[in-house]
């Protein structure tokens, strides 16, 4: 019997069940949700890093995506506006784009 302890998406106890296999799930409270969710994107970014294909890390990004998707909420706030920061900082300090790399500055 498998073991996993872990933040699921939401209907995964659905597809359990539907398979004819027991489970145990609880909901969590405000305060373990926000700490699974900060192991939960984690682990998404780990697996992100360890994709073999870029199918499998387009797919691993989206997970990560639905998950600041989901700490936005707890920081009251919303993707839209985590998207709008986004931007701000874009057109202040650009993006990652022209891939430069900083060595040092002198003082």
């Amino acid at each position: 019997m498998p073991i996993y302890n872990k933040l699921v998406r939401d209907l995964i106890p659905q597809i359990i069940e539907k398979q004819g296999k027991d489970l145990e799930a609880q909901i969590l409270s405000e305060e373990e949700y926000y700490i699974e969710l900060r192991k939960k994107i984690q682990e998404e970014v780990n697996e992100y890093l360890e994709a073999e294909s870029d199918v499998d890390a387009v797919e691993e990004l989206a997970d990560v995506l639905e998950l600041v998707r989901a700490l936005a909420r707890q920081h009251g706030s919303t993707i839209e506006e985590v998207g709008k920061v986004r931007k701000e900082k874009a057109e202040n300090k650009g993006s990652f784009d022209e891939k430069f790399f900083l060595g040092h500055v002198e003082d």
